[in-house]
């Protein structure tokens, strides 16, 4: 029978993570992040030619992967305060730490704020500031109406959203909005650790300000989505892609949760409050995300296939050309059917070296699904033509594709152990961490 866990099993101050033990991995993701980082800043900022914009697709390739799994992180963290859940009070901290990642990943985004890296990226900016540059004493839409290039019309019918200035104004507004909830509710969360009076009142506070978040969270992550990635082919829509993007972020985050779950018991930490019962509900949150993301997903294909309306099925039609396809058809067996099939199992989810592997292998296939939605773009944006024909393949381009990857990869964990560190790694003086660590499903 399992041992019965007391008020005698927390410490009075919590369980910190010695930083002296991962000083090591902090130096090397630091640096490669920082030096690493600032060539690829300074490069997408003054570069220019094939190769620079080949690397602007890399660079936002790998900056969505990570914003993806942060933005899971404010979204298992709003959600717990949300529904005042008391099983996942021993892995709140975790979420809190994760979704904190969010605001500091900013730096990295700064290149997009540049025309030189627009131009490759968003196209209908230089559309935009073509036909209006040319047609000052007209209105914006007027202007491209009035254009040579048909594109353009269509364009003018979008510009109430995709005008520079409102883009501008969003892509900041992500970031402090936010950026400023995760910060305001972990806040309140580790102010609980220090009261000098045991009380529910930050308890309080952070479910209070969760149900703002919660609502900046959804537009955020949405929007986001849409003027990053689907503002890649302006044309093209669905009403379903910021469904799409969040599930597979709910997801991927909940994978980087169990994996850091293990890598803190394996150096002797969180013994008494996180047990086989939580890897197990967890497990079964990332079975049923990726029911949902199947779900989802086949939705979002279905309906534009059965609709045939120009402007929605190039997306499908692009990532079926030049064995693009084989991208696709692996999302459906290796993105749903071998994750369904393999967590079905109780035991399996709490089998701590089988999940290690399987996280690993989620994160992995997230990697390939939002490396489908960004990458076919390329070579059309990019205008490498060989005999009259737009290549979606570029020789060599996946040097930058794991480059930028590395690098961005090295300053999400590097951030991400910086907030483990930098408080106790479960709110111990929170009400409802017995019942957590008492957890039975």
């Amino acid at each position: 029978m399992a041992h019965q866990v007391t008020s005698k099993d927390i410490p009075v101050n919590g369980e910190h993570l010695d930083g002296s033990k991962l000083a090591r991995v902090q130096t090397i993701t630091g640096g490669i992040a920082a030096i690493g980082g600032l060539v690829s800043i300074l490069f997408l900022i003054f570069g220019n030619g094939t190769v620079h914009g080949s690397y602007a697709f890399s660079w936002l390739f790998a900056l969505f992967f990570v914003l993806t799994m942060t933005f899971g992180g404010c979204f298992w963290t709003f959600l717990h305060n949300l529904s005042n859940s008391g099983w996942g009070t021993s892995v709140r901290r975790m979420m809190e730490n994760l979704g904190f990642v969010f605001p500091f990943l900013f730096v990295f985004a700064i290149p997009f704020l540049f025309p030189g890296v627009q131009k490759y990226l968003w196209e209908w900016m230089s559309s935009y500031d073509t036909a209006v540059k040319a047609r000052p004493n007209l209105g914006s839409s007027e202007a491209l109406l009035r254009s040579d290039n048909a594109h353009d019309h269509l364009l003018a019918a979008k510009t109430f959203y995709l005008n520079p200035t409102f883009w501008y104004f969003r892509f900041i507004g992500f970031f402090l909005l936010l950026g400023f909830f995760i910060w305001l509710v972990r806040k309140f969360s580790i102010a609980q650790d220090t009261e000098k009076k045991p009380s529910t009142d930050n308890l309080f506070a952070a479910r209070k300000h969760s149900s703002w978040a919660m609502i900046v969270f959804g537009v955020s992550m949405t929007f986001l989505a849409l003027d990053w990635v689907m503002a890649l082919d302006y044309s093209w829509f669905s009403t379903m892609f910021g469904v799409y993007v969040f599930a597979g972020s709910a997801l991927s985050s909940m994978a980087v949760l169990i994996l850091t779950g293990i890598f803190l018991q394996k150096y002797g930490y969180l013994k008494n409050v996180v047990t086989r019962e939580h890897y197990h509900i967890m497990g079964k949150l990332c079975f049923a995300f990726t029911v949902f993301w199947a779900y989802v997903s086949f939705s979002q294909f279905f309906l534009i296939w059965y609709a045939n309306i120009t402007e929605e099925t190039r997306y499908f039609l692009l990532r079926n050309t030049e064995n693009w396809n084989l991208v696709s058809l692996s999302l459906v067996f290796m993105h749903f059917a071998v994750p369904f099939l393999a967590l079905l199992r109780s035991d399996v989810k709490k089998n701590q070296k089988f999940m290690i592997g399987f996280c690993c292998y989620i994160l992995f296939m997230h990697a390939v699904d939002v490396y489908h939605m960004i990458i076919p773009e390329r070579g059309p944006s990019v205008g490498l033509v060989v005999d009259h024909k737009a290549q979606l393949w570029i020789g060599a381009s996946w040097i930058g594709d794991i480059l930028a990857f590395i690098i961005v990869g090295s300053g999400f964990i590097f951030l991400y152990l910086r907030n483990l560190t930098s408080a106790a790694l479960y709110p111990h003086r929170d009400p409802r961490i017995l019942e957590s660590a008492n957890l039975h499903n």
